[in-house]
């Protein structure tokens, strides 16, 4: 039996600082109804889609950025999503800052039923950035002011997706796309689908700024395709992109194939929908082939990836002749 399931990229232009949730909503609502005329069952937003970047704003009392946190979903003002999905019968990937009952900060993703339902949430792992201000940097990168690192793992579920039928089901944050273990963890559940939103800047500001914008790009498409195809799985990059609070974040949304292949991608640096059907059947070349985990993996000889974190200086070669003097 194929399983295709229909699957919408919907990337978002900039969300001022002095914009509202209802003007990042009534976008969201748009592109979910464009995505739903292309057929799409599934729609993906961005990282943090529900406001600005505000990461690069320093507050010195954590409690001055609060209104820009998540304390239920859905609220009064996100609510209308979880109305358009049901009304146009679409599953979507939301990204968005959680704080928790206990005052926890997380920067946070949740993947919604149409019936409205939360099947699964994921908290970012591999947060980039600083903690403190940087009077060197022209922008600054907070994420470690504004959040823990995430506590749920890479979780995976098996839910009914669309047409498709129960689909394999993961997800990941911006920075987590760059990180090969993030990827493998899931393909060891036998992920199908990942979906991940990013807002990444154009320029690096741990290069002060002299990485070529084109490598900056590259280095995205490249982390989610050998990902894809490493794991045997689809997976939907999602951005927000243009010039933000005067700061500019890269776009070129994608939707890669389990051979790594973009099958679609973005071409705007503002609200866009792209769209691809995905036959979930491809999943099972990888995975019974090159990628069959069960015949070829070594994982007594790993042992290294999960006992160490920063990287050590190998030993020094020495002629055998020096060693004997």
């Amino acid at each position: 039996m194929t399983r295709r399931l229909t699957v919408a990229a919907a990337q978002l232009g900039p969300i001022q600082k002095a914009e509202g949730r209802d003007v990042a909503v009534r976008r969201m609502i748009a592109l979910m109804e464009k995505a739903a005329r292309r057929g799409a069952e599934v729609v993906v937003f961005p990282e943090l889609a529900l406001t600005t970047f505000f990461p690069r704003w320093y507050h010195e009392n954590l409690a001055e950025a609060d209104h820009w946190y998540e304390h239920a979903l859905p609220s009064n003002e996100t609510a209308p999503l979880w109305d358009a999905a049901r009304r146009l019968n679409l599953a979507f990937h939301l990204g968005y800052a959680e704080r928790t009952p206990e005052g926890r900060r997380f920067n946070t993703a949740v993947f919604v039923h149409p019936s409205g339902e939360v099947v699964l949430k994921y908290r970012k792992v591999h947060l980039p950035g600083h903690a403190e201000y940087d009077p060197i940097r022209k922008v600054q990168h907070l994420e470690k002011r504004y959040f823990e690192p995430g506590d749920l793992g890479f979780p995976v579920v098996r839910a009914p997706v669309g047409g498709a039928g129960p689909v394999n089901i993961g997800m990941m944050i911006c920075n987590d796309r760059r990180w090969p273990e993030a990827w493998r963890v899931l393909g060891l559940q036998q992920v199908e689908l990942v979906m991940l939103g990013y807002n990444t800047p154009s320029l690096n500001m741990e290069n002060r700024g002299f990485e070529p914008h084109h490598l900056r790009v590259a280095h995205s498409h490249l982390s989610i395709q050998a990902g894809c195809y490493q794991n045997a799985c689809f997976g939907v990059g999602v951005a927000k992109a243009g010039t933000e609070d005067g700061h500019e974040l890269f776009g070129h949304s994608i939707i890669v194939n389990p051979g790594g292949e973009i099958m679609a991608q973005a071409t705007s640096w503002g609200d866009e929908v792209i769209v691809a059907e995905c036959d979930l059947g491809m999943c099972e070349l990888g995975r019974t082939t090159i990628f069959n985990f069960a015949r070829h993996r070594r994982p007594e000889h790993y042992a290294r990836i999960t006992a160490q974190v920063g990287s050590e200086a190998p030993p020094v070669w020495e002629p055998a002749r020096r060693a004997a003097e």
